[in-house]
């Protein structure tokens, strides 16, 4: 069923305008509540990242949801998977992210967990959509939620990631290089990877509510590659601004995306006999990826893109492993939803494993040539499926001869429509993504 207001990642957008504004959150506090409300009073997690939006946001968000009866257990600035791992310890009804992930701090969203610590059900979501389409309540004076605020969260969070790799581990002798994106991630990965024993230095860990994403993070990396060659690192280690998604950068600057981190972490559980089951990618997976699988003979599916997706098909499966080249990768052995912590400290342990740096385990993968190209839309129109973009794109398909892929889609959380190539030319692969974007942006126009 189409939604409203829910994106592929709960509800996101621009600071001010609706539907990012106090008096939609508040009753988004209240709906999410009254939703959660199974008998009498539920209580509700709330985290969030470190814009400057999440202090107006946790307020009126904390409003609504003691105006439906629930109480809020606050967790400040956390990781997104520590939300989703906090909910279940503290066996809550739902826990709530406040975050726009990677986007810039003018952005400002909410991700919302069930008791299980996974995304929510469609028919909550729904639910959720209905209520907000309803006059706004408020519970009789004793029924009214009451707030505490989780002063030991950093430290629980710490101790989970630090027990998703065997006891008495050590990276002792590995120098790492952490870009925390000024984000939800600056205080809780330095101590992780400190207290495994790796010599860290960090960047991009001195958040002010705006520098979030803001020229480094996972999705700009040029800083964190600078500063492994200046520190002589042995690899660093990219997340974005709420903790679940993560890039790497080998000891020669050379940066190591999503595909690559999966490969490495499903070769070694399979040469462990640990496996369970494939590896689900998504749509924008690189065709090498699925290749380098397929010559270990791991079974390899791709999910529409979206972790909830990728997370469906895990659940289908009943597999444990799965991401996106953006970084966002699932480990399902160890945690219900995309962790950038443990998805690196699993990395790690394959390295050490195998007694290899990280620019070698690579190279087993061989990617093809993938060329992705961002085009900005506005208003109703979706060029994905207008007649010239269509034929275009047919095109293409035809002109390849079996040789690559071509994927259009528009973005879950930005008014983008992604165009992608990929084929076994760059050069031709190339010119094959322009002269789609072109086509697309005349229909955009």
């Amino acid at each position: 069923m189409s939604r409203k207001y829910f994106g592929t990642d709960g509800i996101r957008g621009h600071v001010g305008q609706f539907p990012i504004t106090p008096e939609f959150i508040l009753k988004l506090g209240w709906a999410a509540g009254m939703a959660f409300r199974k008998q009498g009073k539920c209580r509700i997690l709330i985290g969030k990242d470190t814009r400057i939006s999440g202090y107006l946001f946790e307020s009126a968000l904390e409003s609504g949801l003691l105006a439906a009866g629930a109480d809020v257990m606050l967790l400040g600035p956390m990781p997104t998977p520590a939300i989703a791992y906090l909910t279940r310890t503290f066996q809550a009804e739902a826990g709530i992210v406040i975050s726009a992930s990677h986007n810039p701090h003018h952005d400002n969203g909410f991700k919302f967990f069930s008791g299980l610590g996974t995304k929510l059900p469609d028919e909550i979501e729904l639910m959720i959509e209905e209520l907000l389409d309803q006059p706004m309540t408020v519970v009789e004076s004793e029924q009214l939620g009451k707030v505490t605020r989780i002063n030991d969260a950093a430290g629980r969070y710490i101790e989970f990631c630090k027990s998703s790799v065997p006891n008495h581990t050590s990276f002792a002798g590995i120098k790492v290089v952490l870009d925390c994106a000024h984000g939800a991630t600056y205080k809780v990965a330095p101590s992780v990877f400190r207290e495994l024993g790796a010599q860290v230095s960090v960047i991009s860990a001195q958040p002010n509510g705006l520098n979030i994403n803001d020229a480094c993070g996972s999705t700009h990396v040029e800083a964190l590659q600078a500063e492994v060659l200046a520190q002589q690192a042995d690899l660093g280690i990219a997340f974005d601004g709420d903790g679940d998604r993560v890039l790497m950068v080998d000891h020669t600057g050379a940066v190591v995306d999503g595909d690559e981190l999966l490969y490495i972490i499903a070769r070694d559980l399979h040469e462990r006999g640990k496996l369970q089951g494939g590896v689900v990618g998504t749509l924008m997976s690189n065709l090498g990826l699925e290749l380098a699988l397929g010559e270990l003979g791991i079974p390899f599916v791709r999910a529409k893109v979206g972790d909830r997706y990728v997370m469906a098909e895990l659940q289908g499966r009943g597999w444990q492993l799965g991401g996106e080249n953006s970084g966002h990768l699932v480990c399902c052995q160890h945690t219900t939803t995309g962790d950038a912590i443990i998805a690196a400290l699993q990395v790690l342990m394959a390295l050490k494993r195998s007694d290899k740096t990280l620019a070698e385990a690579r190279l087993a993968l061989r990617k093809c040539p993938q060329v992705l190209i961002n085009v900005r839309f506005s208003g109703d129109v979706d060029p994905v499926s207008h007649v010239a973009v269509q034929d275009a794109c047919s095109h293409v398909t035809e002109r390849m001869a079996g040789r690559g892929r071509v994927l259009l889609r528009k973005s879950g959380t930005e008014p983008l429509v992604r165009v992608m190539v990929e084929g076994d030319d760059e050069a031709q692969v190339r010119g094959y993504a322009e002269e789609l974007a072109k086509v697309v942006a005349e229909v955009c126009a």
